[in-house]
């Protein structure tokens, strides 16, 4: 989600072993029982390869009397990337795209120089529980692809290639990962990867991209010996190869990472630039309307945050 009332946990995160350069607990707001956390930015680690922003959602059941509903908002400099679990989301934007999707499919929003967005439930799931669970991240554009023409894509979980060895089982959803290689495109080496492991089950996880993390969704995982619990993040110290080990009940993980932006970025609200002075810039062009609208969902939006 874009906006998140949480913060930073009291310090008290540990290391483990000597390949995990930081072990990081998300700090978790509860929207109205729809439970929301934030692995990145954190206190201890702002990126990891071009991954600036990392939400878990839910989770959770939503009543019938509950939806989705986040109202159109601004974005530039970042790329959002929009993976469910469980249930379902409609996107409209700013370039007046229209889509809903779906468990296993990817959106990819680029915001380069500005977009507008929202993302509600669809209208026939309204007024029936609905089981929500995902994840939301946001990939840092390149300082050369910052200020590029926005973008929408869309792609199905039938077009990414799936893993399936041994007691591993999952799917490559951006980059190249153990000589299967995604549809998705992005702008910098991306590695974002869905993977389950069964009980015990061990699983490589090589050295080939420069900065590597892993997100524990459920269940536990073992590292050299160290065991981990859900809702963890784990950033490992590159050039390190790992094994990963299922816990006694196996275990869901998100791989993500890629090659380092090389370059300073600040993030403020739903903005994030190589620039305070263009960051204050989209401010501006928020606060006065000069974003371009969302057709199909002209009559809400959210304001701009106070400093």
């Amino acid at each position: 989600m874009s906006f998140f009332p949480g913060k930073d946990p009291m310090p008290g995160d540990a290391f483990a072993c000597d390949a995990i350069e930081h072990l990081i607990v998300p700090r978790t707001a509860d929207l109205g029982g729809f439970f929301v956390r934030r692995a990145l930015p954190s206190s201890r680690r702002r990126l990891v390869g071009p991954f600036i922003f990392f939400d878990r959602m839910g989770p959770a059941v939503l009543r019938a009397d509950q939806a989705v509903d986040v109202r159109p908002h601004p974005h530039i400099g970042l790329s959002t990337v929009t993976y469910l679990f469980d249930g379902e989301i409609r996107h409209l934007d700013s370039l007046g795209t229209e889509k809903v999707i779906r468990p296993g499919d990817v959106n990819l929003m680029t915001a380069g120089r500005g977009i507008v967005h929202s993302e509600r439930t669809p209208e026939n799931l309204r007024g029936h529980p609905l089981a929500m669970s995902g994840l939301q991240t946001w990939l840092a554009l390149p300082d050369a692809k910052e200020e590029i023409d926005p973008a929408f894509a869309h792609t199905e979980k039938s077009e990414m290639p799936l893993i399936d060895i041994d007691g591993a089982k999952g799917r490559v959803v951006i980059g190249s990962f153990e000589g299967l290689t995604s549809p998705v495109k992005v702008f910098s080496d991306t590695l974002y990867v869905d993977l389950s492991l069964e009980p015990m089950r061990t699983f490589p996880f090589g050295a080939g991209h420069e900065e590597r993390a892993l997100y524990i969704l459920s269940g536990s995982l073992i590292v050299a010996g160290d065991h981990f619990a859900a809702d963890q993040l784990l950033v490992f110290r590159p050039g390190d190869a790992i094994t990963l080990e299922g816990g006694p009940e196996g275990c869901h993980v998100m791989l993500f990472g890629g090659a380092a932006l090389g370059s300073k970025r600040y993030i403020w609200w739903n903005f994030v630039s190589s620039s305070k002075e263009r960051i204050e810039q989209a401010k501006e062009e928020w606060r006065t309307g000069r974003f371009d609208i969302v057709p199909g969902d002209e009559e809400e939006f959210i304001p701009l945050p106070a400093d």
